[in-house]
């Protein structure tokens, strides 16, 4: 038996599947005889068709309970082992009390005690659960039965649900090496898993993933669907925590389907519930409680004491968050006489609640001590201070004390950083940080307040290319005004910087320039991304939004662009720090109503596209561009992969392939240009020539954008070999190989990638290259026209070889194509490709 689940915002999940297989007999094969019917039942067992499973062996048991007693304990073993689980634990430890004692074997009444033990850890009889495993652990000491590997686990168990993280860990650890010893694939596999859910115990979320995954993919090989439904569930928790919501959901939805399918009552009901966290979590409170409710029925069926008093306190807390303070008190008036059937965390994540609910009801001096006390624990789990420090440090803003405010947004802040710093891999670092984003906003907003908004910019920067800047090794510490000087960095880049932050209720821009700081307000995101997304779609619909005076191109402008632009100065590239949605809107194409600052040339219409005004850019954060060094010029060599052969017909070779090869080959005939195409024009051929001695990296290719998992988009080149993926080149590998380029050109669609990260922006290939080492890189943010594209490249390198820098080459080559008499005017063809610098 094993336990799975995590932390989220309030709670623990503990759930309970099988300890192992139950004893497996070799010996008579006789058609009619119970060991094949035996084999036959097990088999469904490692399945995961528990139901079945559990009638079978209730079957098998009565069957020989007369003429067998030694097979029948084997069934009604088996049968108990179903029922615990499918969360069934008292009535699985009432059948155990039924086995005949004719077949009190060594390994029996290992088995029988594990089982015991389990079901009384999980009904909260911790002592009498420890005399079971006593006896089991004496039995073992003298002979190590192969049932001794699943009693390690079983420790493992009981020590999770107390709480003992450390001694779990090692009793699982315990357990991992028994298998591999004695070659136990199924002890294996849930030793993988058992580890997985310890460390989402214990807030170690990448290595949460890893063992998480070895338990997904171990359970498929063997079949084993209830297993790996779990897996997929665990997954799901540290996607969960990690801030990723999106793929948490995905694997909560398929776990649930799964479970359901075989009958696993217990963890259906959990990945109900973790759904319901996810849609609350995203403002849904409605479809929350109808997970929530859904999850207490099921709870109620099996009669799980534990799960019912979960599903309460989530049922109390989403009604907290929708106001309905009566229901709220109704949920906690159910709890009240359970309390003291759950654990200490139970505990600090119910305080939590009565906090919130406590500060809606006005009674703020209760609410400041359930809130202290959940914050000053250092036992309690992470999320839950970082949720808790947030709700206190409002508390202590509405009130008005703003230096108690103050402190504990600083001091929640400083508990973010710290587990931040321990996680290891980009695909945990990418995610996280949508964990501090409302505390951010909230701090954020109350030092505008304060009338201290060059500190509130300062503040914003802090939560910017956090990974980005660690991978580059950019030290990017917790900046003070002394530490990082805006004005200085505008004067540095030569451009006029305009720095946004989406905030829930409301929104910001800082207009920075060598000479001042100006903070102008916003609305709150709401509003700016509804409009955000409706240009996006007017955009790709291939609309000419000047024509048509699209209203949400102008809106835009006049919210975003038009209070700063007395900032901004004739050739004077600006340079667009965005945030959230905003990584997605091409600033260009926004409707500008007034020519005043226009520098272009000839006549513009009253209404045009900002383009028209200037030179833009988008960077990653303002401590990204203080240790920006200029990029290496001397060398101009170019390398120039593309016009692959198709490696399916998913993705088909185009004759403007060919044509944007010379094109942009012609404008470095002089400088002995690394030229793959063709068939060798291979991820590894980029891999293995030494990207980093080129100054110019240009492809011309297909190109996948992953959204769940942004590192796995790829530029899409020859096959290299066997290997299904080998025309792939992935993020995550040209991340892992350092580059100087003074520029890289990703000519395909949906280079940008399609998923923006708090603090992030958009991750993908584009993202990919500046970790890598370039100093800008140019992308798509949507698909791109393979007729166009070759014209807007050759102009652009025209413009590199005159002299020009990359972001004005890139302006002169749009402004060609707005101007030529032809359908290339409308912003699909020209906007898509944005440049991306940290210099």
């Amino acid at each position: 038996m094993f336990i799975v689940g995590g932390v989220r915002i309030r709670r623990i999940i503990i759930a309970l599947i099988a300890l192992s297989p139950v004893l497996m007999l070799l010996g008579d094969t006789n058609p009619r005889s119970p060991q094949i019917a035996y084999d036959h039942i097990h088999e469904l067992f490692v399945r995961g068709s528990l139901k079945e499973c559990q009638l079978e062996a209730e079957h098998s048991y009565n069957l020989y309970l007369e003429s067998n007693p030694g097979w029948a304990s084997k069934f009604l073993l088996l049968e108990s082992e179903s029922m615990a689980w499918r969360g069934m634990n008292a009535g699985a430890l009432k059948l155990l009390a039924e086995l005949p004692s004719v077949q009190n074997t060594p390994e029996v009444v290992i088995q029988r005690r594990m089982l015991e033990a389990v079901d009384l850890a999980h009904l909260q009889e911790f002592a009498e659960a420890g005399y079971k495993l006593a006896e089991a652990d004496a039995i073992c000491k003298k002979t190590a039965y192969p049932a001794c590997g699943a009693l390690f686990k079983a420790h493992g168990i009981v020590a999770m649900i107390q709480g003992q993280l450390a001694d779990a860990k090692q009793s699982f650890l315990e357990s991992l090496s028994f298998a591999r010893a004695h070659q136990d694939h199924w002890l294996e596999t849930t030793a993988f898993i058992n580890l997985g859910w310890s460390a989402l115990q214990s807030g170690h979320y990448d290595e949460a993933l890893d063992w998480s995954w070895s338990g997904n993919r171990a359970s498929l090989d063997m079949g084993a669907e209830d297993l790996a439904q779990i897996a997929a569930g665990n997954l799901g928790w540290a996607y969960y925590q990690l801030g990723d919501d999106e793929r948490a959901l995905q694997q909560f939805l398929e776990a649930e389907q799964s479970a359901r399918k075989l009958g696993d009552l217990r963890n259906e009901l959990k990945w109900i519930s973790d759904t319901g966290y996810v849609y609350q979590d995203a403002g849904d409170l409605a479809r929350a409680a109808q997970s929530l409710r859904q999850a207490l029925h099921l709870a109620q069926q099996i009669d799980s004491k534990e799960d019912i008093v979960n599903a309460l306190e989530d049922l109390a807390q989403v009604s907290v968050d929708a106001g309905k303070l009566n229901e709220a008190s109704a949920y906690l008036d159910q709890l009240a006489p359970m309390e003291d059937m759950a654990g200490d965390r139970f505990r600090a994540y119910l305080l939590l609640t009565k906090a919130m609910l406590a500060v809606e009801k006005h009674q703020d001096q209760q609410a400041e001590t359930l809130f202290s006390t959940v914050q000053n624990n250092p036992d309690n789990p992470t999320s839950l201070r970082l949720t808790t420090g947030n709700e206190l440090a409002r508390l202590f803003e509405q009130q008005g004390k703003k230096h108690a405010a103050e402190r504990t947004y600083k001091a929640t802040l400083t508990t973010f950083e710290t587990a931040r710093a321990q996680l290891k891999s980009e695909e945990s670092r990418l995610p996280f940080q949508t964990n501090a984003a409302q505390i951010y906003d909230d701090y954020i907003h109350l030092l505008v307040k304060e009338g201290r908004s060059d500190e509130a910019l300062v503040e914003a920067d802090q939560s910017r290319a956090r990974t980005l800047a660690q991978g580059l090794g950019v030290a990017n510490p917790t900046f003070h005004l002394a530490s990082l000087h805006p004005r200085q960095i505008a004067q540095k880049s030569g451009a006029t910087l305009l720095f946004y932050w989406l905030g829930d209720k409301q929104s910001y821009l800082w207009v920075v320039t060598q000479a001042k700081i100006t903070l102008i307000e916003l609305p709150a995101q709401k509003e700016i991304i509804s409009r955000v997304q409706r240009y996006s779609k007017a955009l790709l619909d291939v609309e000419d939004p000047l024509q048509s005076r699209n209203e949400d191109g102008q809106a835009l402008y006049n919210l975003l662009v038009a209070p700063a632009a007395k900032f901004i100065r004739p050739k004077t590239p600006v340079m667009i720090l965005a945030d959230g949605a905003l990584s997605k809107l091409n600033f260009e194409t926004l409707l500008v109503p007034d020519a005043s600052t226009a520098q272009h040339f000839g006549p513009v219409p009253a209404l045009h596209y900002l383009l028209e005004d200037a030179t833009l850019l988008s960077a990653p954060s303002l401590a990204m561009l203080a240790a920006a060094k200029p990029a290496r010029s001397s060398d101009q060599r170019l390398l120039l992969l593309g016009d692959a052969v198709s490696p399916n017909r998913d993705y088909p070779s185009l004759p403007f392939f060919g044509v944007e090869m010379t094109q942009v080959q012609k404008h470095f005939a002089r400088r002995q240009p690394a030229v793959f195409t063709g068939q060798n024009a291979t991820p590894a051929a980029y891999l293995s020539n030494n990207p980093a001695q080129y100054s110019y990296i240009h492809f011309v290719a297909h190109a996948v954008a992953s959204r769940t998992d942004p590192l796995d988009s790829a530029i899409i080149l020859s096959r290299g070999k066997a290997s299904d993926d080998s025309f792939k080149l992935y993020a995550r590998d040209i991340m892992e190989h350092p580059i100087s380029a003074r520029l890289v050109t990703i000519s395909a669609c949906y280079g940008s990638g399609m998923r923006s990260y708090a603090g992030e922006g958009l991750v993908g290939l584009s993202w990919a290259f500046l970790r890598a080492g370039a100093w800008n890189v140019i992308g798509a943010l949507w698909e791109v026209s393979d007729d166009s594209t070759p014209r807007l490249m050759d102009t652009l390198y025209q413009g590199l070889e005159d002299g020009k820098p990359p972001a004005i080459a890139l302006r002169s080559a749009k402004l060609a194509l707005l101007h030529s008499q032809s359908r290339f005017h409308a912003p699909f063809y020209w906007a898509p490709f944005q440049i991306y610098t940290r210099q």
